[in-house]
C-alpha cells in the first residue's frame, strides 16, 4: 500500500491503481474487492431496455431474466429475478430490491453469494442486479469515489435510478417499496443512491461499504478505505435520508469498520426529532448459528420506528455475512445479512412517492 501512496503522490495514477489492487487482494485465498479508476463512460438519461430474454412462457411462473439499458452508447446490463405470484395474490404490486455488486463481481455471482433470490421468492419480491461495465471501470467497481457519480441527475446514480423506474413500471412494482443494497463499492453506491433519490428508495442496505461523500478522488478513496472517515463525511447531503441497515466486519482489512459508524451517524443525524434528539440506541449481542459473533444496535425514533440498524460482525473480514460459498466474497459463518436486510426493508415504505 505504501508503494501505491507514493505513486499517487507522484501522479502515476494507473501504476498506483495496479499497486492498490495487489495490496487489496493480499495473501488470502479469497479474492479481495478493489478500487480502480479509469475514465468512466458518459452516462445520461436512459432509454427503455431491450426486451429481456430467458422468460418462461407460463404466466405467473418464476423467472430469471436478462436485459440491458442504453446510456449514450454505453450498455448497462442487468439480471432480474421475478418470483411467481402467490395463487391468492392475483396481480398485486410487489416490492423491488436492487442489489449492487462489489468490484470484480457480476449479477449471477452476487445473486449466488447473497442467496437473495431464494429469500425474495418467499417474500414475493423482485430482485434487480445491475452490472457495472469494464468500460466504465476496469475492475467493474461502481465509481463511488468520483464527484460526477455522487449527485442526483448525473452519472451512475441517474443511470441506476432510470433503470429502477423502468423496471418498476414494466413489472408493476409497488413504488413505495423499492430498496437498494450493495457490497463494498456497491454498498457505497447504494448509500449514494439513497441520499440522491430519497423519493425513490424506501430503505438502504450497506455491507462493508463507505458513506456518501467519503472520497472525491483516488487518494481520498484510499485514505477512506484504509483509515475510515469521520462522522461528518455525509454532511453535504441534505435530508431526508432513507432508513439504513449496515453490516461490517471489525476485522475488515479492505474497508475500515469506521466507515460503518460514519454511515450510521449520518442517518441518525438526518432523523433527529423536532427537539434535536437523536434516535435512541439499543444494543444486543449474539452469535450466528455457525458461530460468528455480532453486536446489533437498533436506532429508533420517538414513535419506535427503526431509522438505522448496525450489525458489527466480530472477527469478520470483507465478505457478505451468511452468504453462500457458491459466490465470491462471502462468510458462511456469519449472521444471514440477506435475511436481515429483507426484514428491515419490508418494514419500511415511502410515505410520499415523487415521480421526478
Amino acid at each position: 500500500m505504501s508503494d501505491a501512496m507514493q505513486q499517487t503522490r507522484l501522479g502515476q495514477l494507473m501504476d498506483a491503481t495496479r499497486a492498490i489492487q495487489r495490496a487489496l487482494r493480499g495473501p488470502s485465498a479469497q479474492r479481495q474487492d478493489t478500487v480502480d479508476a479509469p475514465n468512466p463512460a458518459p452516462v445520461a438519461q436512459r432509454v427503455p431496455p431491450a426486451m429481456p430474454t430467458g422468460e418462461r412462457t407460463a404466466h405467473g411462473t418464476e423467472r430469471w431474466l436478462d436485459g440491458s439499458a442504453s446510456h449514450r452508447g454505453r450498455t448497462l446490463a442487468y439480471k432480474l429475478y421475478v418470483p411467481p405470484h402467490a395463487s391468492d395474490s392475483g396481480a398485486a404490486q410487489r416490492p423491488l430490491i436492487v442489489m449492487l455488486h462489489g468490484c470484480t463481481q457480476g449479477a449471477a455471482d452476487f445473486a449466488a453469494g447473497t442467496r437473495m433470490n431464494v429469500l425474495a421468492r418467499e417474500a414475493g419480491a423482485l430482485v434487480l442486479y445491475p452490472e457495472q461495465t469494464q468500460h466504465a471501470n476496469a475492475q467493474r467497481c461502481w465509481n463511488w469515489f468520483k464527484p460526477q457519480h455522487q449527485a442526483r441527475g448525473a452519472g451512475e446514480p441517474e443511470a441506476l435510478a432510470m433503470l429502477i423506474r423502468s423496471i418498476a413500471a414494466e413489472h408493476d412494482v409497488d413504488a413505495s417499496r423499492i430498496y437498494v443494497a450493495g457490497l463494498s463499492a456497491g454498498g457505497a453506491m447504494a448509500d449514494i443512491l439513497g441520499r440522491c433519490y430519497p423519493d425513490l428508495v424506501a430503505a438502504v442496505g450497506v455491507h462493508s461499504g463507505l458513506p456518501s461523500g467519503a472520497a472525491s478522488d483516488l487518494p481520498s478513496a484510499l485514505a477512506a478505505m484504509r483509515h475510515g472517515v469521520g462522522s461528518d463525511a455525509g454532511n453535504g447531503v441534505s435530508a431526508p435520508v432513507p432508513p439504513t441497515i449496515v453490516f461490517h466486519g471489525d476485522a475488515d482489512a479492505t474497508v475500515h469498520v469506521r466507515n460503518a459508524t460514519a454511515i450510521v451517524d449520518a442517518v441518525r443525524a438526518a432523523h433527529r426529532d423536532p427537539s434535536g434528539a437523536l434516535p435512541e440506541a439499543k444494543a444486543s449481542e449474539g452469535s450466528a448459528p455457525a458461530g460468528r459473533r455480532y453486536t446489533r444496535t437498533v436506532y429508533t425514533d420517538r414513535d419506535g420506528g427503526a431509522r438505522a440498524e448496525y450489525w458489527r460482525l466480530h472477527g469478520a473480514g470483507h465478505a457478505w455475512s451468511g452468504g453462500s460459498t457458491q459466490g465470491s466474497y462471502t462468510d458462511p459463518t456469519g449472521i444471514d445479512a440477506s435475511a436481515q436486510m429483507l426484514r428491515f426493508f419490508l418494514a419500511h415504505r415511502l410515505q410520499t412517492v415523487i415521480d421526478a
